[in-house]
Formats: structure tokens, C-alpha cells, sequence
């Protein structure tokens, strides 16, 4: 069978590429001539974790490829994946490729998309007289970690009830459900309500972690300890129970938008989300005061950042509590120079007239009065503290991650500044 994936982004650049590498050969399709053309010789806009080296290893063999002739690989298709970045156009693009489609496809939304949206898509689809299956697949990938997430994903949700669709997307998937990958499926609503849901719970999960975090900083307990003990709770789970500045990642203020007001028009009340949104909030303005503890009046200060990138082996700032922290430091005067291992070409775009982007961490932390550690990049954990030292005007590190060896960063004479870290 053709199986063709449209779109040319975040979503759409991982997915066909993962698919390929299952050996199955995938049509990567888009408008977006230089987009294509880019991918088409293996380089990609952004950065995300072990993804360049399966484009290359695809294309070299020719199960991947690329086109901007999208009315001639959807008609040679079976099964189609509307995966854009955008929610704004899922609809009317999804309707667009199910017009083009030879009757029977099936065509799979993976776009963000509310709650009643493949239904909708659908409806307009057989008032068309076109048969064309509409599925809800929605996919949990997680910046950083998308192509792990994607090998080894925790289910396999399919929200339609045609069992001859469910038949062939098994086909599609049997690398993972030969491994014993969960199936889970259900109705289209319940699939796109599962992955507004999940965003929700994993919000309270890490409201809850950063409330936690503040009363250990009032009791002289350590929040890196408390995290490992409860995440090693098998009702728990440690993946997401980080203390940190506050929720951050593509699509969670989204998520968390369409849920409320999906609730708001039931006339149900969301207590919880709303609190885990308020609690994020305090937590970040919380940062800023423990700064401001240490550092007064940030007027004309110099700032350091380690990392701007929504999370670790990402180029992504959608989303960035690291680039909240920055404007927030720039708002209170502040003069911020900042590094990044892979987000720099996204945050000259983003963040080059607000402030200094350096070619290393240790010209992010030339002469600077503190240096805050944003982003967790293991390699941070490797860099040179006597050399860091040696260049820090104050040798102040506010570590937001819990990243660093507290213990011994004091002993080589810096201020360290955790996250609900007990005090030395």
C-alpha cells in the first residue's frame, strides 16, 4: 500500500520518517517547496534527537520520500496522516486530501485537534458521497524524546469503529504490536479527549511536584529525594515528577485551553486543572523571587542561561518555560546572554533583538553577576566549573533543573541555587 504523510513540520517530519524506518515506504507530502526540497537532502529546521540520522538512512534506500505533487500521491494512497503543526487548519485541509483520496482510504488525523473534530470531518466527508474512513490518532511525542516516544509508545489509540480499518492500521504497526504495544480503540471523541486528558494530568502531576518542592525548601527536605521516592511508587511513575520552573512543551497550553472550555460549554468544572495552571504560574514567578533574593534589583544586571529549548535534545522553544524566564528577566531589566546547544537557529528568530546569544556556555557566562541553568542538557552536567568560575563575575548558579552536583559546585566556592533543595 502508498501511505502518504502530510505535512512538513514537527509532527509530520517525525512521523513519516519512524514510519519508514518500520520498512514500510512513506510519501512525505507538502506545499512547502523549499520545506521539501530541505528534507529531501536529509536537513532539517530543527533539532530533535536520533531523527537525522533515520531521514538519511530512508532516503538513502528510497523508502522515504519527498513531493510537492499532492493531488498525484494522494490519488495513488490507502492510507493518509494529516499530521501539521496547526490545529487552525486541521479541518479544512483534512476535507481537501479526503476529496482527492480514491475512494476507501483511510485517513488518519494526528493534527492537535478539540474534541469533535473527526466526527465533524467526517459528517461533511459522506455528505460528499466519497468514502473515505476518518480516524482520530492522536500522538504522544514529547520533545526531545519524540522518536523514542514514537518506537516505544505507551498505547496505540485508533478512534473509529470500522474493525476492517483497525485490521489495516495493525498491519501498519505490527513492529509494535508484535512487541505487545497495547491497542486501544474507541470512539473518535474518546481519542482526542485522551490526549487533552493526558496533557491535563501530566499539568497537576508537575503543579504538584513544584508545590511539593517549596515546602521542602521550608523544611530542610530535598526535593530531588522526594521525587525519586515517589516516582519509585508504582502508582506514580517518575517520568514528568521534576521539580522545575513550570509546565512548558507544544501543545500543553493548548491542550489545557481547549479542555477548559470544552468543560466551560458542558457546565463542568475543572477545580484541579485550573489550580495545577494557577500553581504553574506562582512557580514561575517563585523563580524570579529567589533570584531577586540573592540579586536585589536586577536594573542593568548581566544574566547568563544555560538552554532556551522547551526540554533537552530539542531545537523547539514552543512552549518554553526557559524563554519565559528570559523575557521575565529582560521585563526586569536584566541584560541576558544565553546559550543552547541546538536552539540558537530558532532563538536568533525568536530572541535576537532581546538579548546575547553566545556560541558557548562559557561566553553565556563571561562577566555575567548569576548564571541560570534553564534547559537540563545532560552535557551541562560535563562543563568546566573551575574554568565557569574563573569568568563569573559572581559565581552565583540558580539551577532550575536540580541538574547540577550541588554538593560539589559549593565546595569549588559558587552560591548554588535549587529547586527545593535542602540547604547545605
Amino acid at each position: 500500500m502508498q501511505i502518504v504523510v502530510y505535512g512538513s513540520g514537527y509532527l509530520g517530519t517525525i512521523l513519516s520518517a519512524c514510519l519508514a524506518d518500520f520498512g514500510i515506504p512513506i510519501v512525505c507530502c507538502d506545499a512547502a517547496h523549499d520545506q521539501i526540497l530541505q528534507l529531501a537532502q536529509g536537513k532539517l529546521s530543527f533539532y530533535e534527537k536520533n531523527l537525522e540520522e533515520i531521514i538519511k538512512r530512508n532516503t538513502r534506500v528510497g523508502r522515504l520520500t519527498y513531493s510537492t505533487e499532492i493531488d498525484v500521491q494522494l490519488g495513488r494512497s490507502q492510507v493518509i496522516y494529516l499530521a501539521e503543526d496547526d490545529p487552525m487548519e486541521t479541518e479544512s485541509t483534512a476535507l481537501r486530501l479526503a476529496a482527492a483520496a480514491p475512494q476507501g482510504t483511510i485517513l488518519l488525523i494526528c493534527s492537535p485537534a478539540p474534541v469533535g473534530t473527526t466526527t465533524r470531518i467526517a459528517r461533511k466527508v459522506a455528505a460528499l458521497d466519497h468514502e473515505v474512513f476518518v480516524v482520530a490518532h492522536p500522538l504522544s511525542l514529547t520533545e526531545g524524546c519524540a522518536v523514542e516516544d514514537f518506537n516505544w509508545p505507551d498505547r496505540l489509540l485508533f478512534g473509529t469503529t470500522h474493525p476492517q480499518v483497525v485490521a489495516t492500521l495493525k498491519l501498519i504497526y505490527r513492529p509494535l504490536v508484535m512487541r505487545g504495544t497495547p491497542v486501544i480503540v474507541t470512539n473518535p471523541e474518546t481519542a482526542e479527549l485522551v490526549r487533552e486528558a493526558a496533557t491535563a494530568f501530566l499539568a497537576t502531576k508537575v503543579s504538584f511536584i513544584n508545590e511539593m518542592a517549596t515546602l521542602c525548601e521550608q523544611v530542610n527536605a530535598d526535593a530531588l529525594d522526594l521525587s525519586l521516592a515517589l516516582g519509585l511508587d508504582k502508582r506514580i511513575a517518575p517520568r514528568c515528577l521534576q521539580a522545575g520552573v513550570g509546565l512548558g512543551g507544544t501543545f500543553v497550553e493548548g491542550d489545557i485551553a481547549n479542555l477548559t472550555a470544552l468543560a466551560q460549554r458542558k457546565n463542568v468544572e475543572l477545580r484541579m486543572l485550573e489550580a495545577a495552571r494557577s500553581v504553574s504560574e506562582q512557580h514561575a514567578e517563585r523563580t524570579m523571587r529567589k533570584i531577586a533574593e540573592v540579586i536585589p534589583s536586577l536594573q542593568g544586571r548581566r544574566v547568563g542561561m544555560l538552554g532556551l529549548a522547551v526540554k533537552p535534545h530539542t531545537s523547539s522553544l514552543a512552549g518554553s518555560s526557559s524563554v519565559a524566564l528570559a523575557r521575565q528577566l529582560i521585563d526586569s531589566g536584566a541584560v541576558v546572554r544565553a546559550y543552547d546547544p541546538f536552539a540558537m537557529p530558532q532563538a536568533k528568530l525568536e530572541l535576537d533583538q532581546l538579548i546575547a546569544l553566545c556560541d558557548t556556555p562559557y561566553l553565556a557566562a563571561e562577566g555575567v553577576d548569576a548564571l541560570i541553568l534553564a534547559t537540563g542538557w545532560p552535557e551541562f552536567r560535563s562543563l568546566d566549573f573551575v574554568r565557569m568560575k574563573g569568568l563569573l563575575s559572581r559565581p552565583l548558579i540558580v539551577d532550575t533543573k536540580n541538574l547540577l552536583d550541588s554538593e560539589r559546585l559549593r565546595g569549588l566556592g559558587f552560591e548554588y541555587l535549587g529547586i527545593g533543595r535542602a540547604q547545605a
